[in-house]
């Protein structure tokens, strides 16, 4: 089994690394330090990390003074109160003026568990890829997110980059390098492809493994920027394999599968499939139970090839 390493532990590391390297770089959170992680920057520089209390639409605004003062700031918190609820201090503060503000949550998708559909991000993508500007990134486990977290820093501009709460499977080894705004083919195939993010590229290389099993030979695609999308990886899947399934802990509408289908229907028609919660809340369990319970696990991506495949 692969090892399961903290994304969030992750993020909070590099934060200290990149301080350590850039007096510009400082941090804000919103009562949360201990669950973003951002704790141990806070730890190894106090005086340049503000906690704003339950406030994030004061810490959105806040860190967009500091951007426009030249600072290089990381904000963070649950992925359902950014950009659930500042989404107009986002638009209006770093959106519209398109400031280097990092906006960096954790806690995304119904793998939050237990919390309840309150803390359920399910639709902060749909919000934050619907502002001008924004670059989403999404990744798919802690080696991918340190790389993420210290390319955006490099980047000038506005961007969101989502954790989720439990530690997950390697799914890179440590010499992975993460290119913005590029695919990752994970697996060759040629009969159907599936285009995961986050949580869900580990599902989809299980999926792959046991589809081949069977005789199917399925390509795996990690998209971990969600916007801007790589285009051209999503018109070669769709003109090699005929067929494509997407896979994300997101609403089905809005998230990653609304995306591919505008990039496919413009330049590629092809049968298509789509692994994500419904148009419904989802009810308190545990991650792996709520997974299972709302179709997002390795099966749930084997019957959605089978379909696609089917329809070719």
């Amino acid at each position: 089994m692969p090892q399961e390493v903290s994304l969030r532990e992750a993020y909070g590391k590099t934060l200290v690394e990149l301080g350590k390297a850039n007096p510009d770089i400082v941090v804000l959170d919103a009562d949360l330090s201990r669950s973003t992680m951002t704790r141990f920057f806070a730890r190894e520089f106090p005086n340049r990390f503000f906690d704003c209390g339950i406030a994030e639409q004061n810490m959105v605004v806040i860190a967009a003074g500091l951007a426009a003062s030249g600072k290089i700031p990381f904000a963070s918190t649950f992925a359902v109160f950014v950009p659930g609820r500042c989404f107009d201090q986002i638009r209006m503060s770093i959106a519209y003026s398109q400031l280097n503000v990092k906006l960096v949550t954790t806690h995304g998708g119904i793998s939050v568990g237990e919390d309840g559909a309150s803390h359920h991000s399910v639709e902060d993508l749909s919000l934050i890829g619907s502002l001008p500007g924004f670059t989403v990134i999404v990744p798919a486990d802690a080696i991918e997110t340190a790389q993420a977290v210290k390319v955006v820093a490099a980047t000038n501009g506005p961007f969101y980059i989502r954790l989720c709460r439990p530690k997950l499977p390697l799914v890179y080894n440590e010499d992975y390098r993460f290119n913005l705004g590029k695919a990752v083919t994970m697996r060759q195939g040629m009969d159907a492809t599936v285009i995961a993010i986050g949580i869900m590229v580990s599902a989809a290389l299980e999926a792959a493994d046991n589809l081949r099993r069977h005789g199917i030979d399925c390509r795996v695609l990690n998209m971990p920027t969600l916007k801007p999308i790589d285009e051209a990886a999503i018109i070669k899947a769709a003109s090699e394999t005929g067929a494509i399934v997407t896979a994300e802990d997101h609403l089905e509408h809005g998230g990653l599968g609304s995306i591919i289908a505008q990039v496919v229907a413009r330049h590629h028609p092809v049968p298509m499939e789509f692994v994500a919660i419904k148009d419904t809340y989802a009810k308190s369990g545990k991650a792996t139970e709520l997974l299972q319970k709302y179709g997002l696990t390795a099966k749930d991506i084997e019957q959605a090839v089978h379909r696609v495949i089917k329809k070719k």
